[in-house]
């Protein structure tokens, strides 16, 4: 995000301070830098033992799919995008408690379920799992380079008919997430290719790539965008809608991003499994209206 914002008239100005030239270094290491590389090496392999041990405890765990959700790739794309008003997302949250990424979660879980009900006529005896990254970032601290991602497991409770209900049950799995911390549990492994350190890479990416089949359904991010009107060229930016990579053996993906009073939804789906990608885009703006309805009325 920060490299496609860089294009944008705001970010895009070149910097006035010049950075000062770093005199060269010799590439042979001291005594207490091979003392280092050695025990940074030793590091790397015990963390990559224990992710590995914390992706087979989570494979032992009963996760479900719902047939819609996972299928073997066909090699195809399909996209479809929605629009949420972000007023009303915060009305449902200052009214019912929470943050509003729950309300946009839930809101997920109430469009899940009527495309499910209407393209299946029934809901997986499972709940769908969805993958929910978050930043390890500290508040305020500088972006630096590169990404520091976790994540969190939730499952989606589609099953449940009343949309406050979903709300609730969305709220305390997030919030049992964050008491734990977001490195803990087994979300915290399935982002692999940021945890592994670079040597562990090479033993790791099979491990990687198998295990979104085994720790989650579906992928849900939210993808923090800059506050400020943004324009390029002098022309304003009226909407930008993520689109998040597919999983090895997994069918859809779903990103979110604010911007200008908006919540943008971009959808990414197989498109041999899932190709009625445009309906599951028009229920979540659906089941914004019916949750907002069903908060007022109480």
């Amino acid at each position: 995000v920060a490299i496609g914002a860089g294009i944008l008239d705001q970010l895009a100005a070149p910097s006035a301070r010049r950075r000062r030239p770093v005199p060269p270094r010799s590439w042979l290491p001291g005594p207490r830098q091979v003392a280092g590389f050695a025990r940074d090496r030793v590091g790397e392999l015990t963390r990559a033992v224990g992710i590995g041990a914390s992706v087979m405890r989570a494979s032992r765990l009963e996760l479900g799919a719902g047939s819609a959700l996972a299928a073997d790739s066909s090699g195809t794309r399909r996209l479809a995008t929605a629009v949420l008003d972000h007023e009303d997302v915060q009305r449902i949250r200052r009214a019912e408690g929470g943050t509003a990424n729950d309300v946009l979660l839930a809101v997920v879980a109430g469009g899940l379920r009527r495309w499910l009900l209407e393209r299946e006529s029934r809901i997986p005896g499972a709940e769908p799992r969805a993958l929910v990254p978050v930043s390890r970032r500290r508040p305020g601290a500088p972006p630096g380079s590169g990404n520091k991602l976790s994540a969190y497991l939730l499952g989606l409770p589609v099953a449940e008919p009343d949309p406050l209900a979903r709300l609730a049950a969305v709220r305390t799995a997030m919030d049992r997430n964050k008491a734990a911390g977001p490195g803990r549990g087994a979300g915290a492994v399935a982002l692999l290719a940021d945890q592994l350190p670079p040597l562990a890479h090479r033993f790791g990416a099979p491990l990687a790539g198998n295990a979104a089949r085994i720790l989650f359904d579906l992928l849900v991010t939210s993808v923090p965008l800059p506050r400020s009107q943004l324009s390029l060229g002098g022309c304003p930016l009226r909407a930008i809608h993520p689109m998040a990579p597919l999983a090895r053996g997994q069918s859809l993906a779903i990103a979110m991003s604010t911007y200008g009073g908006r919540v943008h939804i971009g959808l990414v789906a197989d498109g041999k499994a899932v190709p009625d990608l445009d309906r599951l885009a028009e229920s979540f703006g659906q089941e914004l209206a019916d949750l907002l309805g069903a908060s007022a009325a109480r």
